[in-house]
Order: C-alpha cells, then sequence, then structure tokens
C-alpha cells in the first residue's frame, strides 16, 4: 500500500467508495466540485491502483486543521490502513505548522488510539459549523465526538 495526494481524475473513485458512508449518514456528502476546489487537501491510499480509502486535511486557520471525510473500503478495514493516513495528514499540519487538528467521527476509540482528546462541542470553531455541519442529515442533533490532536510548534 502507498500513500499518493489525490488528483482530479481519482474524484469518480472516490465519489463511489464513499457513497454508502453518505446516504447512511457517517460521512458529510460532498460533491465533485467541492472536491475539486479542495484537491490538495486529500491522501488516498491506493494498492496496485486500486483505492483503499482516502482522506483530508482542510485548513480552517494558520492554526486549526480538520480531518475529514476518513474513508476505507470495507475490505480493508482492521489493515492500519486509516491510521496510515490519519498519521499522513499529522505529519503534514506539522509540516505546515498547525497547532491544532480537530475531528468529528462516530469513531473515538480509533482517533484516541493516535493521540487525539476528546473536546467539548461547544469548544469547535464557528466557520466549521456554519461552513459543513449545517450541510449534514443530523444536524442539528449530533452524535458525533468532537476530538482535537495537539501539535507542540514551539519545539
Amino acid at each position: 500500500m502507498k500513500l499518493v495526494k489525490a488528483n482530479l481524475r481519482d474524484i469518480p473513485e472516490m465519489l463511489h467508495l464513499v457513497e454508502a458512508e453518505v446516504k447512511s449518514g457517517v460521512i458529510l456528502d460532498r460533491n465533485a466540485e467541492e472536491i475539486a476546489t479542495n484537491i490538495r487537501s486529500y491522501v488516498l491510499a491506493k494498492e496496485e491502483g486500486k483505492l483503499l480509502g482516502y482522506t483530508a486535511l482542510h485548513v480552517h486557520s494558520p492554526h486549526l486543521a480538520e480531518i475529514r471525510s476518513l474513508i476505507v473500503d470495507e475490505a480493508y478495514r482492521g489493515r492500519a490502513v486509516g491510521k496510515k493516513m490519519v498519521t499522513f495528514a499529522l505529519e503534514e499540519a506539522e509540516a505546515l505548522g498547525l497547532s491544532e487538528i480537530l475531528v468529528l467521527t462516530y469513531l473515538p476509540k480509533f482517533f484516541l488510539k493516535i493521540g487525539f482528546e476528546e473536546i467539548a462541542k461547544e469548544s469547535i470553531p464557528e466557520q466549521k459549523i456554519w461552513a459543513d455541519c449545517i450541510k449534514c442529515i443530523h444536524f442539528p442533533v449530533c452524535n458525533e465526538v468532537s476530538l482535537m490532536y495537539r501539535i507542540d510548534t514551539k519545539g
């Protein structure tokens, strides 16, 4: 398995992979145009040309980014594909000089093992709520858990 940055030709396969999770409300729907606009944010896990999963590191401010749209093909779950993509995103965040990485998830145990800490939903920046959460089928009653990963930028 290798991790690669997404390109525009990957979008149809990305949309297909996430389709069932979008329908069930586990992942927020993003259309091809939105993915294209943010294509530089995405990292893909591929093996012999097959898309195993992807995620995005979406920058909100000079200090805050979010890991979002994390998906792994059901056939490849439990093989550390998600962990490798999240680790890649965290390394990218550190290289960019970010200090806080937010995630909203139904799988908090996965992120807690990587070093994220649960935070109060009230502490989520307003730009996140009004940019993304308002488009969710579960808004305003959300069961997702908010977590934050903090990077020491002083070292």
